[in-house]
């Protein structure tokens, strides 16, 4: 054997993958944020017709 084997594109395909799965969970925890803000507004709006 001529040591230990080379994997260093698996450790950076690895790293690409999870940071790439983070960046989505980050983005749609950002798109369903603003749709809840969306949401209260259309709540509140309700609301004060009705009052």
């Amino acid at each position: 054997m001529e040591g230990p084997a080379n994997t260093v594109n698996y450790f950076i395909t690895g790293y690409v993958v999870i940071f790439g799965i983070m960046a989505a969970y980050v983005i749609s925890l950002a798109v369903r944020w603003n749709n809840l803000k969306q949401d209260a507004a259309v709540l509140e709006e309700l609301e004060k017709k009705n009052q």
